[in-house]
């Protein structure tokens, strides 16, 4: 049996789980308190879903810039979404404005290489390593 993880298909799921969680830990943060549990503003908690995105993201754009498309604008669009998420950890107070944007770019960045992905003509030109 061949197994193959959708790389972007995981990423654009991961993306919009983060969206979830920063659109729904707002209504819930009032009774966490209430249960012993303290997750504002942890730092590592949101560094660490940071770089899972980040490796999550290299992983699957990489592999269709390799294998596919040869286009290097959905890294760029992914690495500003990323660039925008550090943003939002450093600027506490201008969070949300960096937030939106930044979800908004990691998923089209995704969204932008599969598509790629699916219209790339698979000639095995010289250039294709594949």
């Amino acid at each position: 049996m061949n197994f193959k993880i959708n790389w972007d298909a995981l990423g654009i799921a991961a993306s919009l789980a983060c969206a979830i969680h920063c659109a729904i830990l707002p209504l819930i943060m009032t009774s966490l308190p209430v249960f012993g549990i303290n997750i504002i503003d942890n730092m590592s908690f949101e560094y660490l879903m940071i770089l899972l995105a980040f490796l999550i993201g290299v992983n699957a754009l990489s592999h269709g810039y390799r294998k596919h498309h040869h286009q290097i604008l959905p890294i760029l669009i992914f690495v500003f979404g990323i660039i925008l998420l550090i943003a939002k950890q450093l600027w506490h107070e201008w969070q949300l404005y960096f937030l939106v944007p930044a979800v908004a770019a990691v998923v089209f960045a995704h969204f932008y290489n599969y598509r790629l992905c699916r219209k790339a003509n698979h000639c095995h030109a010289s250039d294709c390593n594949h």
